[in-house]
């Protein structure tokens, strides 16, 4: 009886039951496009936990590690604003879907163990196929498939699940690599193909899995919505004559370079008198503070203040990097262990706050994508010139001087970031208390 009943109710109600599929393919592209995230940019930063294995296997030094990824850096620079020029006019799920597949083929170029020549070549298009292809691309179908009501909820997501995804596949990975040089008895060049096998692999097979998934109902509607005119020298001048806007780009500016710090967690440890295996066990805890920092830092920013909370992080984030340049003299492994995986904590929080205080600038909404994108150009500028930086420090000074300096510097940069946060948070205030006079 209560099967032809539910039949009958679809037939009188064939919307919600439509609803409810749209619903659930939506749900599924999510849960696709956080797995997409979580396993294409882990491949481009295996330097985070096998940074001295792959200067090894590669035959590089510190100096060329730096040229690589400050050449990576400048062409995600060049494809933050084309990218989305690009996913207006190509469908999101095929730049996905070549994103993908052609990231993982230059993984498998990258496994071979090419030649510098190479590996100028598989940075060089690891930029475009990650930053050109995907960067905006994602962050466009998350908003395609997310209905109005569901986007904070779908972004949220999306940032959390993929730092979840991150590190569940650095600790397979760190499995992996393990038991290849130990129970294996094979060398540390084969067991870091092996795990570069593993990403490569899984960005192929995502690829094909999501352009597969058809489109949402939704999407179809999303997609004929008239498209409004723009002036884009006059939203640039509107833009500019924003402060806050100028004050949350410092703050992503040098917050993303407590962030760029973190990848050299694992070499300064190992330099520090740790094995590889357990640098990269303590780098990968670190992975796994993203969902916790992430998550976390998002709900007390909701509790209390987004800016409130995302100044505790950033002060408290500079003063232990201050604490790596000063606690190696007390020799204490276990202090350095639990600085390190704190500041991971702290760096998420601050990611997972930085860009909801965009709410606060008042930016009119028809441009906010506009905002977005120069806050992305300038405040991602440091992936241009940080690897250099590292690499001359800790080549020219070798040892535990060259990362003083290095973790000095971004200790330096992180409280201009704080006092950048403070006079945000001033601003604010005043803002507030102006309106309430004038009611």
């Amino acid at each position: 009886m209560s099967k032809p009943a539910s039949v009958a109710a679809a037939v009188q109600n064939p919307a919600a039951s439509v609803a409810k599929s749209d619903k659930a393919t939506r749900y599924l592209q999510l849960m696709l496009l956080v797995l997409a995230a979580g396993a294409i940019y882990p491949i481009l930063y295996l330097r985070q936990v096998y940074q001295t294995t792959m200067l090894e296997v590669f035959q590089i030094n510190h100096s060329e590690l730096g040229y690589l990824y400050s050449m990576l850096g400048t062409i995600f620079l060049i494809s933050y604003l084309p990218s989305g020029w690009l996913a207006d006019r190509i469908a999101p799920r095929f730049l996905i879907f070549f994103s993908l597949v052609a990231t993982g083929a230059l993984g498998l170029w990258y496994s071979t163990v090419p030649s510098m020549t190479g590996l100028m070549i598989i940075f060089g298009c690891w930029g475009l196929t990650t930053g050109l292809t995907f960067w905006a691309s994602v962050l466009k179908r998350v908003k395609m498939i997310a209905q109005h009501s569901e986007q904070g909820r779908f972004f949220g997501i999306l940032d959390g699940g993929r730092g979840l995804v991150e590190a569940l596949l650095a600790t397979v990975a760190l499995g992996l690599f393990a038991y290849a040089i130990g129970t294996g008895g094979q060398t540390a060049a084969e067991g870091f193909r092996h795990v570069v096998y593993l990403y490569s692999f899984i960005c192929i097979g995502l690829g094909c899995l999501l352009v597969l998934v058809k489109d949402p109902k939704s999407v179809a509607a999303e997609a004929s919505a008239t498209d409004e005119k723009h002036n884009l020298f006059k939203d640039l001048a509107t833009l500019v004559k924003i402060p806050e806007l100028w004050l949350v780009t410092a703050i992503v500016f040098c917050g993303y370079h407590i962030f760029w710090a973190t990848y050299s967690f694992s070499d300064y440890l190992q330099g520090s008198g740790m094995t590889a295996v357990m640098a990269g066990t303590i780098t990968t805890i670190k992975l796994w503070m993203r969902p916790v920092g992430g998550i976390g830092g998002g709900w007390l920013g909701d509790k209390y203040s987004n800016i409130s909370v995302l100044i505790v992080a950033l002060a408290l984030a500079t003063l232990a990097m201050a604490g790596l340049v000063v606690f190696p003299a007390f020799n204490n492994l276990g202090l350095l262990v639990v600085t390190v995986i704190f500041i991971g904590l702290m760096t998420y929080a601050i990611r997972g706050l930085y860009w909801a205080i965009l709410d606060t600038c008042n930016i009119p909404l028809r441009i906010t994508g506009l905002a977005i994108g120069i806050v992305s150009v300038v405040g991602y500028l440091p992936d241009t010139f940080i690897p250099l930086i590292n690499g001359y420090l800790t080549e020219h000074y070798p040892g535990a001087a060259g990362y003083q300096l290095y973790f000095s510097y971004i200790a330096f940069v992180g409280l201009i970031g704080t006092l950048a946060a403070l006079t945000l948070r001033a601003r604010i205030r005043r803002s507030s208390l102006s309106k309430l006079s004038n009611v």
